[in-house]
Protein backbone atom coordinates (compact mmCIF):
# COMPACT_ATOMS: atom_id res chain seq x y z
CA UNK A 1 0.00 0.00 0.00
CA UNK A 2 1.64 3.62 -0.96
CA UNK A 3 1.75 6.00 1.49
CA UNK A 4 -1.04 8.10 0.02
CA UNK A 5 -2.91 4.89 0.12
CA UNK A 6 -2.38 4.81 3.82
CA UNK A 7 -3.33 8.00 4.46
CA UNK A 8 -6.56 8.43 3.07
CA UNK A 9 -7.52 4.61 4.79
CA UNK A 10 -6.46 6.41 7.99
CA UNK A 11 -8.33 9.89 7.30
CA UNK A 12 -11.21 10.32 9.89
CA UNK A 13 -13.87 13.33 9.45
CA UNK A 14 -16.18 15.30 12.01
CA UNK A 15 -19.37 15.78 11.19
CA UNK A 16 -21.48 17.20 13.65
CA UNK A 17 -19.19 16.09 16.71
CA UNK A 18 -19.03 12.63 15.29
CA UNK A 19 -15.38 10.78 13.68
CA UNK A 20 -16.13 9.03 10.48
CA UNK A 21 -13.51 7.01 8.29
CA UNK A 22 -13.00 9.21 4.79
CA UNK A 23 -12.96 5.34 3.17
CA UNK A 24 -16.55 4.46 4.67
CA UNK A 25 -18.49 6.82 2.33
CA UNK A 26 -20.19 6.21 -0.59
CA UNK A 27 -18.39 7.83 -3.69
CA UNK A 28 -21.34 10.26 -3.96
CA UNK A 29 -20.70 11.39 0.09
CA UNK A 30 -17.01 11.65 -0.59
CA UNK A 31 -17.75 14.17 -3.26
CA UNK A 32 -19.85 15.96 -0.82
CA UNK A 33 -16.97 16.25 1.09
CA UNK A 34 -14.37 17.54 -1.48
CA UNK A 35 -17.11 20.21 -2.46
CA UNK A 36 -17.49 20.82 1.24
CA UNK A 37 -13.90 21.28 2.07
CA UNK A 38 -13.49 23.36 -1.54
CA UNK A 39 -16.02 25.86 -0.12
CA UNK A 40 -14.20 26.45 2.76
CA UNK A 41 -11.22 27.09 1.55
CA UNK A 42 -12.78 29.83 -1.35
CA UNK A 43 -14.74 31.15 1.79
CA UNK A 44 -11.35 31.55 3.66
CA UNK A 45 -9.50 32.63 0.56
CA UNK A 46 -12.67 35.49 -0.06
CA UNK A 47 -12.39 36.74 3.50
CA UNK A 48 -9.05 37.02 3.75
CA UNK A 49 -9.74 38.92 -0.18
CA UNK A 50 -11.83 40.96 1.87
CA UNK A 51 -9.61 42.29 5.04
CA UNK A 52 -7.31 43.51 2.18
CA UNK A 53 -9.82 45.40 -0.31
CA UNK A 54 -10.98 46.93 3.30
CA UNK A 55 -7.79 48.29 4.40
CA UNK A 56 -7.14 49.29 1.08
CA UNK A 57 -9.96 51.44 0.62
CA UNK A 58 -9.71 52.63 3.83
CA UNK A 59 -5.64 53.65 2.96
CA UNK A 60 -7.55 55.63 -0.45
CA UNK A 61 -9.93 57.23 2.32
CA UNK A 62 -7.42 58.59 4.27
CA UNK A 63 -5.20 59.58 1.38
CA UNK A 64 -7.83 61.72 0.18
CA UNK A 65 -8.74 63.15 3.42
CA UNK A 66 -5.37 64.11 3.78
CA UNK A 67 -5.17 65.80 0.61
CA UNK A 68 -8.40 67.24 1.16
CA UNK A 69 -6.96 68.93 4.47
CA UNK A 70 -4.03 69.84 2.78
CA UNK A 71 -6.15 72.03 0.05
CA UNK A 72 -8.20 73.72 2.51
CA UNK A 73 -4.70 75.09 4.20
CA UNK A 74 -3.79 76.37 1.13
CA UNK A 75 -7.02 78.31 0.34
Amino acid sequence: MSKKQKENSQQTISINGEDHNFNDFSDEQKAVINHIQDLDRKITSSQFNLEQLLFGKEAFMNRLNQSLEQAEEIA
